[in-house]
């Protein structure tokens, strides 16, 4: 029970390498096509605020947060939130990111369905993370001491961690439809121009790929502590 399980490896170390690659990618395409600039010049908060003024969102503040890649928004305070690398800078990357995170808004005004699911999952999923993960260990222990109470505890703690991988389900079609609006638009409102399209895709798509990516290792590592428990046909230690 204290010493390293290499079957740990077998479930979640595909996932892992999984994660570590699609955060690469992301990177590696955000830094190559954060060296080319658009020709129309916007920046990633003009480009933002252009999307929003065509949809006849006047409500959402455009701000620059520190941090590397760290853009999101926030949906309770309608603030729309750029970094420093996006925010001030007109290059396809930056532009890309920030028509994504208008792209969130979009959702928003118009209550499109996951994301509002996704927001109330928001503190299930935060109780799971923990909880669940803590209440899985704990089963795990009491099965090494031979307490019948183990495979239980176990359970009940899966599904606390089953939060989190329902959270990270719902979030692909938020991040997706975000993305596919972002693409469209920019082109749309000659954000960016055809031939800058294929660097705003690469570094969409990229990103993506991170959100599948927590997905999968959430569910793998769920899959190894109801295997380790014995409920899913393997031996109790």
């Amino acid at each position: 029970m204290f010493h390293f399980d290499p079957l740990y490896l077998l479930f979640v170390g595909p996932a892992l390498l999984l994660s570590v690659w699609a955060s690469f990618r992301t990177r590696s395409a955000f830094n190559k096509y954060s060296q080319v600039r658009t020709m129309r010049g916007l920046t990633g908060a003009q480009a933002a605020k252009a999307i929003l003024d065509r949809a006849g969102i006047y409500d959402v503040r455009v701000v620059p947060t520190h941090g590397m890649l760290t853009d999101h928004y926030n949906p309770v305070d309608k603030t729309l939130a750029l970094s420093e690398a996006v925010y001030a800078s007109n290059s396809v990357a930056a532009v890309g990111v920030a028509c994504h995170e208008a792209g969130h808004a979009l959702q928003h005004a118009e209550g499109y369905k996951p994301m509002w699911l996704r927001s109330l999952l928001v503190p299930t999923a935060n109780i799971g993370s923990t909880l669940g993960y803590v209440m899985m260990m704990l089963g795990l222990f009491l099965i090494y001491l031979r307490s019948s109470f183990g495979p239980e505890v176990v359970l009940i703690g899966a599904a606390l961690f089953s939060l989190v991988l329902l959270f990270q389900v719902v979030t692909l079609p938020v991040e997706f439809d975000a993305s596919a609006r972002a693409k469209r638009l920019a082109a749309e409102y000659g954000i960016v121009l055809s031939q800058e399209r294929e660097g705003v895709d690469r570094v969409l798509n990229a990103a993506a790929l991170t959100y599948v990516a927590a997905a999968v290792s959430t569910l793998m590592t769920l899959l190894y502590y109801l295997f380790r428990a014995g409920l899913l046909g393997g031996r109790r230690e």
